[in-house]
C-alpha cells in the first residue's frame, strides 16, 4: 500500500469519526508528509518504520530548530496513524506506542491592552474604501474581540446563527463542538450595521440570478466566506492604521486578549473555558498567570502590611 494512500485512508477516516476541521487535517497531511520524507532517506516507509526510527526524526526535527510545541505536533499526527494502521491491520505492531514526546511548553500567548483593542476597534470603523466595508471591517473585529471566536469560527459564522438581534451566538467549533457565546452591546450594534448593508448586497445579487450567501461575511472565493489567510492580512493593516506594530497584532492575540480581559477582570476560569470552546481545562490554565498578577497586584497595594 502506497504512502499516499496511509495518509490519505487516514486522514478520511478522522474527518469521519472526528468531525476534525479542514485545516487540522491539512496540518496533519504536512506532517506525516515531512515524516515520510524523513523515512525515505532512511529507505523506509510507514509499513517498516520502528520505534527507532521515529525517536531519530524527534531528534531531527529537534536538530532543525522546530519549537517544542511543533515536534509534541508532529509525534501527535505520527502516534495517532500508526494507532490507525495498527487497529486496521495495516501493521502487527504500533511503533509508536510508548514513545513519550517533547510535551507543550504553557508560557502565556501574546495578548493586547484594553487601550490598545480600543485602538483597534476604533481605526476599524474608519479602515476601508467604502461604507461597506468599513462597517464589515468593524463588525470583524467587534465580534472576535467579544466573543474570542477562532477566526475560522468568524469567517465561516452562518448567517442563520445572526438573524433576529441575537445576544448569543451559536458557534460550531473543533470537532463539530456547539458552545454558546455572549455578544456585546457594541458587538450587536456593529452586526446588526452589517447585517443591514449584507442582506442589501444579497438581494441584488439574487435579482442578478446569482447564488445567496449563507455566511455573514460572503465572499466570491471558493470557500464561500472571507478567509483566515484574507482576514490575517486586513488585521495587521489595521493594526498598522491604528499607530500599533503589526508584528504583535492578528487574530490570535484578539482571541488571547478577550481570555486575559475578562480573566483579569474577575470572570472565573471555567467560564473562560467555556468561551474559547477549550476541551480540556488545562488549554485554559496558561491565562492564570494573569491572574497571578493581578492577585499580587491586590496583596501589595491593598494589604495592610504593603506599605512596609
Amino acid at each position: 500500500m502506497s504512502t499516499g494512500h496511509w495518509i490519505v485512508t487516514f486522514l478520511d477516516a478522522l474527518s469521519a469519526e472526528l468531525d476534525i476541521a479542514e485545516n487540522t487535517a491539512l496540518a496533519y497531511g504536512r506532517d506525516l508528509k515531512d515524516f515520510n520524507s524523513f523515512l525515505s532517506r532512511l529507505n523506509l516507509d510507514f509499513a517498516t518504520a520502528q520505534r527507532t526510527h521515529i525517536e531519530q526524526y524527534l531528534v531531527d526535527l529537534d536538530h532543525r530548530g522546530m519549537a517544542r510545541a511543533t515536534r509534541a505536533r508532529k509525534l501527535a499526527a505520527v502516534r495517532q496513524l500508526f494507532r490507525f494502521a495498527f487497529d486496521e491491520g495495516w501493521r502487527p505492531d504500533n511503533p509508536a506506542a510508548q514513545i513519550t514526546g517533547p510535551g507543550k511548553t504553557k508560557s502565556l500567548p501574546k495578548s493586547l491592552s484594553e487601550s490598545d483593542v480600543d485602538a483597534i476597534l476604533d481605526t476599524a470603523r474608519r479602515f476601508g474604501r467604502n461604507t461597506s466595508s468599513r462597517v464589515r471591517n468593524a463588525c470583524l473585529c467587534e465580534l472576535l474581540y467579544a466573543t474570542g471566536m477562532r477566526v475560522s469560527e468568524l469567517v465561516a459564522l452562518p448567517v442563520a446563527s445572526a438573524r433576529g438581534n441575537p445576544q448569543m451566538l451559536l458557534i460550531k467549533g473543533k470537532g463539530g463542538k456547539e458552545r454558546m457565546v455572549p455578544l456585546s452591546p457594541p458587538a450587536q450594534v456593529a452586526l446588526h450595521d452589517w447585517l443591514v448593508l449584507r442582506d442589501r448586497a444579497e438581494d441584488n445579487n439574487r435579482q442578478s440570478g446569482h447564488s445567496v450567501s449563507r455566511f455573514v461575511f460572503p465572499s466570491g472565493g471558493r470557500e464561500g466566506h472571507l478567509t483566515r489567510v484574507w482576514f490575517y492580512g486586513l488585521i495587521k493593516d489595521i493594526a498598522r492604521a491604528a499607530g500599533l506594530d503589526p508584528k504583535n497584532v492578528s487574530p490570535h492575540t484578539l482571541r488571547h486578549a478577550f481570555a486575559t480581559h475578562l480573566l483579569a477582570n474577575g470572570a472565573d476560569l471555567r467560564v473562560i473555558q467555556t468561551l474559547l470552546g477549550h476541551a480540556d481545562i488545562s488549554t485554559t490554565e496558561i491565562y492564570t498567570k494573569v491572574l497571578d498578577a493581578r492577585l499580587k497586584d491586590l496583596v501589595l497595594n491593598h494589604h495592610p502590611l504593603a506599605g512596609d
